[in-house]
């Protein structure tokens, strides 16, 4: 940075202080200039690592409030943490017979319901009673894995899920049947599949009744659910509008991992083995866009196809309308996420395979590069209110980032390419890899499988008679003797032999250790 720029920056900074101590600049304005400072981005290190996961952790997401983070993982247990200090407020079993996938507080719930997904395909709720207890109960079952849902803003009942099946559902906690809205289908009839795998969903903060999904093809679909009928008189598989970058459109090795909405209403999507892309309302490709040719195997990401709108659509290529885009991380090996960061959305973040973290400014400057996990980053999450933010991966761990280093970082001059050979003997989890990326034939050479062919976590110690159970099982789990609440000996007590469960269990329920005021 030049003198001249710090020398802008802090004078900045100083008028900021005079106009907030005078009356001139209200405080909240004044946290927010603060918490989208560059400064502080610069100075991320990590404040805290949250450790008592056995496997992989698939999912981190804060409660509305920002003091509690709850995680999910391969080891199918959800953790509610007390994140500043490390302690664990509760631990429980899922119910999941798979990878936790996702795990998500419901809003105005006094943080005691929460919905999950996983790779069994299946959507639970938890909901915490009194003295720690937690039942556990089936909302809803996807033919295939359910990676990504997505809860309606300021609502405690309503929410989506989408799965590798193509299908979307609409739940709503006050009734005992799922909706299912549609099952999303190729545009493309070249293309092998004529369901496309979804891996995200998301909703607009703006205007909750759009939602946009995401998944093995090239386009985002943006829908409304006030075009849907309910009593299933039309077909609601029709977008109201399609997101595509231009050079992107027919080419059939490319699919979408992430989805996130900004408070402005932007859509961001991040792409496996390709880019991040920032989209504004105005660069849809209508209605019903007319796939163009495939592009060719040798063309880079750069390289611009032949591009056939639609005559509804919004885009027009004379105009010269593209999205921002962001480069320099790398997303092949993982069902990635992306994300906003700052409280106008002013960065966005995502994880790489190389381990690392990548902020970049909105405007595509990349400003931060994190070293984050020794194989790959999965999940960023961004604090409510607080200019902090958590993130995991293929490491058992969560990290907590606050600006608190000393020196500002300096971003580095190159961007180290990770080979995917030096990590085929790492601990990755098969299930959060995309098919078109590793095919199944490919899973043998990465990944441990049981006796039925079923990826899994650590020993083979799941009971095969367990697949014989109607997943379909409606019947309530209480699960009271997992829980440990507040128990100030968990980071120290972690037993480091992942190859037992039970005897992990079996020591949580000697743990009487509870303070029956937290929940």
């Amino acid at each position: 940075m030049s003198r001249r720029s710090r020398t802008a920056n802090l004078d900045r900074a100083v008028v900021d202080v005079c106009q907030r101590e005078v009356g001139a600049l209200r405080n909240r304005s004044f946290a927010h200039r603060l918490a989208a400072s560059k400064d502080l981005v610069l100075h991320f290190d990590i404040h805290r690592k949250l450790e008592k996961h056995r496997g992989c952790v698939n999912t981190v997401s804060f409660n509305a409030d920002g003091d509690i983070l709850v995680s999910g993982s391969d080891d199918r247990r959800i953790i509610l943490w007390d994140w500043d200090s490390g302690h664990v407020k509760l631990s429980f079993e899922s119910g999941h017979m798979n990878n936790v996938f996702q795990a998500k507080f419901m809003p105005y719930t006094d943080d005691r319901s929460i919905v999950t997904c996983a790779a069994d395909g299946q959507v639970r709720r938890a909901q915490i009673l009194e003295r720690g207890q937690v039942e556990t109960t089936w909302l809803a079952k996807h033919q295939g894995r359910a990676h990504k849902l997505a809860i309606e803003p300021g609502s405690p009942y309503i929410f989506y899920t989408c799965g590798e099946d193509g299908l979307v559902q609409h739940i709503d906690l006050r009734s005992r049947t799922p909706t299912e809205l549609f099952t999303c289908h190729q545009i493309d009839k070249r293309r092998r599949s004529p369901i496309v795998q979804l891996n995200t969903i998301a909703i607009d903060p703006r205007n909750s009744n759009l939602f946009a999904v995401a998944g093995s093809d090239e386009y985002t679909r943006l829908y409304d659910i006030r075009k849907y009928k309910w009593d299933g008189s039309s077909d609601f598989d029709q977008p109201v509008d399609f997101f595509c970058p231009s050079h992107l459109i027919g080419d059939q090795y490319v699919g979408i991992t992430g989805l996130a909405f900004s408070d402005q209403r932007e859509l961001l999507v991040s792409y496996n083995d390709e880019f991040i892309y920032l989209f504004t309302r105005d660069m849809g490709l209508g209605p019903d866009p007319i796939p163009a040719s495939p592009v060719s195997l040798g063309s880079g990401a750069g390289e611009t196809g032949p591009d056939h709108p639609s005559e509804g659509s919004t885009m027009d290529v004379d105009d010269n309308v593209s999205p921002q885009v962001y480069k320099g991380h790398k997303n092949c090996e993982t069902v990635k996420g992306v994300g906003f960061f700052g409280p106008n959305c002013e960065y966005v973040v995502s994880g790489s395979d190389c381990g690392r973290i990548f902020i970049w400014k909105k405007s595509g400057e990349l400003i931060r590069v994190m070293e984050a996990d020794q194989h790959v980053v999965n999940c960023i999450e961004s604090h409510p209110h607080a200019t902090v933010l958590a993130s995991s991966g293929i490491e058992k761990d969560i990290k907590i980032w606050t600006p608190k280093a000393i020196e500002k970082a300096v971003l580095p001059k190159t961007i180290e390419r990770v080979s995917v050979d030096s990590r085929r003997n790492s601990d990755f989890s098969a299930v959060t890899c995309l098919d078109k990326v590793m095919r199944p034939d490919r899973f043998h050479r990465y990944f441990p499988f049981d006796d039925d062919n079923d990826y899994f976590y650590g020993d083979d110690d799941d009971d095969d008679s367990d697949d014989d159970k109607d997943d379909n099982d409606d019947e309530d789990d209480v699960d009271s003797d997992d829980d440990d609440i507040d128990d100030d000996d968990d980071d120290d007590n972690d037993d480091d032999d992942d190859g037992d469960d039970k005897d992990d269990d079996n020591d949580d329920n000697d743990d009487n250790n509870k303070d029956d005021h937290e929940f």
